[in-house]
């Protein structure tokens, strides 16, 4: 987990300037209609919509898209049918990179990620090899300065939290069950505490330290991942110094 408020930070910071490019709307919207056709159109019966609608309007996403898009998930518009897929493999030093991407193609998009992987000295690898390694939890980042760690523990844990820590940056860190996020979530903009970041994602409970022009290299390859049209979400059990991570917010 070492580094992930970090990287998270960072990653929201580019998500923003990439929607004044469409990129992000590309990618959200294929999401909600992922999300409808699974669980419906209604967001208030289905978790999953209801987060790729909240990330839909952080990054100022038109409301008639977002609702053609649930219209397409459900099938009251015509559309291409996507499908998610998962890729697994290795970046430089063995560290573990988990690939999540919705396609309406997906041999072009399993050769596309495999070049991928191969021009920055990784490899995909077989199902199953590094998902082990990873458990789906709710994250949240709220600013130390934001309240007090006593405060926020106890509001956490009695709304459902599993865990908090004090990370090395000025974020406390909350860690839920997927079911629970929404609640916690709830429960801190009830107490008007702000939230810096929120997100469902892969954590890994162990890391490899990564530094110099290995992490550069790692870096670049987890970078051209995000980038991918079809790519949702790259998770990674990398630990990179401060110093290399904030030059990829620049």
């Amino acid at each position: 987990m070492s580094g992930h408020s970090r990287w998270a930070g960072i990653k929201h910071k580019k998500a923003i300037i990439d929607s004044k490019r469409g990129k992000i709307f590309t990618r959200i919207g294929r999401e909600i209609s992922v999300a409808a056709k699974e669980g419906g159109g209604n967001p208030e019966n289905n978790a999953r919509l209801r987060k790729a609608m909240d990330d839909a309007r952080e990054v100022n996403m038109p409301q008639e898209n977002i609702k053609r898009a649930i219209q397409r998930g459900t099938g009251e518009l015509p559309g291409v049918s996507f499908e998610e897929v998962r890729y697994e493999g290795y970046g430089p030093q063995g560290v573990a990179i988990l690939v999540e991407a919705t396609t309406d193609n997906k041999n072009r998009t399993t050769a596309e990620i495999r070049k991928i992987f191969s021009e920055h000295g990784g490899n995909i690898a077989e199902a199953g090899a590094v998902a082990w390694m990873f458990s789906l939890k709710g994250y949240i980042a709220v600013e130390k300065k934001a309240v007090s760690e006593e405060s926020l523990l106890s509001l956490a844990l009695d709304s459902g939290a599993e865990d908090m820590k004090s990370s090395d940056e000025d974020y406390y860190e909350i860690f839920t069950t997927p079911q629970d996020f929404q609640k916690v979530k709830n429960a801190l903009e009830s107490k008007k505490i702000l939230v810096t970041n929120q997100e469902l994602t892969q954590i890994s409970q162990t890391s490899i330290a990564v530094s110099g022009e290995e992490a550069q290299k790692l870096l670049s390859l987890i970078q051209e991942l995000e980038e991918h049209e079809d790519v949702k979400s790259v998770f990674s059990n990398f630990d990179i110094p401060k110093e290399i991570l904030l030059k990829m917010s620049v």
